[in-house]
């Protein structure tokens, strides 16, 4: 029986079974209360073992972690934590847990410590939360996009196109080391008769795919071999990316405008524990900060925040000309300095417009092509691109787009001013010279969204198992 379904009324007051773990137990040598967590909810449920009915040595052996088979029948409880608890009639232990080796005992445990312990970590609190709204923001994904029609397309985890030019990239080969250290690699000898690497986005596969679907999106696993460990990067993580035809870059800011509202407000209506839990748990970090390094907002107000605020729109132009005359606060300036039209936005940029200038989420458009990538479509002033970013309150940017380069001849010349060769892409060209048209599309890291929903600050604790620099465990 589920402990979510017997603490919400959801069963009328009988026997129950109920698997799960123990998460500690306080009481007597007459009566023991023993808190069970099945992992369908934030909260757990007290069974009430009593002496005259669960043997000494069946209580002895219930320690923290271990797994039991509870049977018993539900009663109010006298307790002010919850309505229900059971009363239990037969207890077995399916699982023991050693107290002396058990490392996740009821104390307070960092999240450093937790990240090293991740094949444990789902039984606390604080992730067992986080991961089921993971799966709810999952959910909410899938049912956004199948709602509107929208084609769900699995794009290669294996390619030989770097559709960003990022250049960091995993190799996949089956050349032993010897052959790979050669000055002129032949590849021809490679499993796959080329040089191939773990994808960066499926964007670029998507679109072939919208130029024929009409509205279609990605969900899948990317990877990056950036070097860097910092608490918003990771080598292997999730990407969606939708790509819809005919459409321009407004109705791609409308699309995305709806699809985050649509997955908070799925979140707020499901999973409001796993959310207040989160809460309360920020705001006890929060209270420990110094004063200038509190967020201005809870999670729950942040994320009505989004929900109940039109995204503003303004031109990068625009937003440079805000940042060059403004300061984060009285004391001082911002840390990167923006004084010229090109600059890239930082962090702190970011969150300057949405929490101090502008109070709603923002979204930026049309970057100059210098910062952007080859596929954006160009603007007749030949020197921007119809490109978009959405800029959340603590994270800044979330959701990155663009219309994208729809005229053959356009897109050409924007390969060769970016050195890419038209060769290694002649099947994305070709969708540009049979039945072209407009169309737009946009990616959001899963991750970061997670990030943003649960508070959470580092994104190593918003996927089951991280993958990061030296670091491939579990």
């Amino acid at each position: 029986m589920n402990v979510n379904k017997i603490l919400n009324g959801g069963l009328q007051k009988g026997l129950v079974k109920v698997k799960g773990w123990v998460r500690n137990k306080r009481g007597s040598k007459q009566t023991s209360f023993i808190s069970v967590n099945d992992g369908s909810t934030i909260n757990s449920i007290q069974v009430v073992a009593e002496a005259k009915k669960i043997s000494e040595e069946t209580i002895k052996n219930i320690t923290t972690g271990c797994c039991v088979y509870v049977e018993g029948s539900v009663v109010n409880s006298i307790g002010s934590e919850q309505k229900f608890e059971i009363l239990a009639e037969k207890i077995d232990v399916l699982g023991p847990a050693d107290v002396s080796e058990y490392p996740l005992q009821p104390k307070k445990h960092s999240l450093e410590f937790l990240r090293e312990k991740a094949h444990l970590r789902f039984r606390t609190n604080t992730f067992s939360a986080v991961f089921r709204l993971r799966h709810a923001l999952t959910y909410a994904i899938h049912s956004f996009f199948n709602e509107r029609g929208f084609t769900s397309i699995h794009t290669p985890i294996i390619t030989s196109t770097d559709a960003e030019g990022a250049g960091e990239m995993f190799q996949v080969t089956n050349l032993e080391a010897s052959g790979l250290n050669a000055k002129n690699i032949d590849y021809s000898n490679d499993f796959f008769g080329k040089k191939t690497h773990l994808t960066v986005s499926g964007q670029l596969e998507a679109e072939l795919a919208a130029l024929g679907l009409g509205k279609v999106y990605t969900f899948g696993p990317t990877f990056r071999a950036e070097n860097s460990n910092t608490s918003r990067h990771l080598s292997e993580f999730w990407m969606i990316e939708p790509e819809v035809a005919f459409a321009d870059l407004s109705d791609n800011i409308d699309l995305a405008e709806e699809f985050l509202k649509y997955c908070i407000n799925y979140c707020l209506k499901n999973n409001l524990d796993d959310i207040s839990f989160l809460d309360n748990r920020m705001q006890k970090e929060e209270s420990q900060l110094k004063k200038e390094e509190r967020s201005e907002m809870g999670l729950i107000e942040r994320l009505n925040f989004v929900l109940k605020n039109n995204f503003v729109r303004i031109q990068y132009k625009e937003a440079i000309e805000i940042l060059k005359n403004s300061k984060p606060n009285k004391k001082k300036k911002f840390k990167y300095i923006i004084n010229e039209f090109g600059a890239d936005l930082q962090s702190e940029h970011e969150r300057y417009l949405v929490e101090k200038k502008f109070k709603k989420p923002v979204v930026i458009t049309d970057y100059p092509k210098s910062i952007k990538a080859f596929y954006m479509r160009l603007n007749d002033d030949g020197q921007t691109v119809g490109a978009m970013d959405i800029l959340f309150p603590t994270i800044g940017e979330i959701i990155g787009g663009s219309q994208r380069e729809e005229r053959l001849s356009v897109l050409k010349s924007r390969m060769r001013e970016m050195n890419i060769e038209e060769k290694e892409l002649w099947w994305y060209l070709e969708t540009r010279k049979f039945g072209t048209c407009v169309h737009s599309g946009f990616g959001l890291g899963f991750e970061r969204l997670i990030m943003f929903v649960t508070g959470m600050k580092n994104i190593r604790d918003v996927i089951p198992f991280p993958r990061t620099p030296k670091n491939a465990n579990f």
